[in-house]
């Protein structure tokens, strides 16, 4: 499981393109709708996302992704923030690591931001960098109902935790006050 910063549309094509085998991504199911972003999207084995609702297809697809060996990407913020700062995290991503017993990797994206296309059009020369950190297991998650969401939001945060740790102060958001300095 690969597991990114979410700033603008630019990750996903960006980690896709470089990954040494390239992921399937989780993303929104309006990106389907967009000329060019649904064509991106089919090109890069895309699954669509119908974000706010259970959609068994969807875990059952991710599931089957991660237990054939291939990487899936996830933002676990669950859309773009916009600004470079990380926004809360949803659980879904230790959901889904939980089910399919895989690692995670956390990777940091900067300079990513909504204005990198216009910069670039306009002759800039935008740097953006992916920071890969190194890849972890869960602890197990045992118990249930409140205990068993609890131990998934712990395990969501540990992964924001070690993306917000591969990026710089003014990137990390949500999570700036939980990052111990590598």
């Amino acid at each position: 499981m690969i597991a990114l910063n979410h700033v603008s549309l630019f990750e996903a094509p960006f980690v896709c393109s470089f990954w040494p085998v390239p992921p399937e991504a989780l993303g929104a199911v309006e990106i389907w709708e967009r000329p060019g972003q649904g064509t991106l999207a089919r090109w890069y084995g895309g699954i669509p996302v119908h974000r706010g609702q259970y959609d068994r297809q969807l875990i059952e697809t991710a599931l089957a992704v991660l237990r054939s060996g291939y990487p899936l990407m996830i933002a676990p913020e669950g859309g773009r923030s916009h600004t470079p700062g990380m926004q809360p995290a949803h659980p879904g991503i230790a959901f889904l690591i939980e089910k399919a017993q895989v690692p995670v990797i956390p990777v940091g994206i900067v300079g990513s931001t909504d204005d990198f296309l216009q910069r670039a059009l306009h002759g800039e020369r935008p740097t953006i960098e992916m920071r890969i950190g190194r890849p972890f297991v869960f602890p197990p998650v045992d118990g249930r109902g409140a205990e068993r969401r609890n131990l998934r939001q712990e395990n969501t945060e540990r992964v924001m935790k070690e993306i917000a740790a591969l990026l710089p102060e003014e990137y990390r958001g949500y999570y700036s006050d939980h990052v111990r300095e590598r």
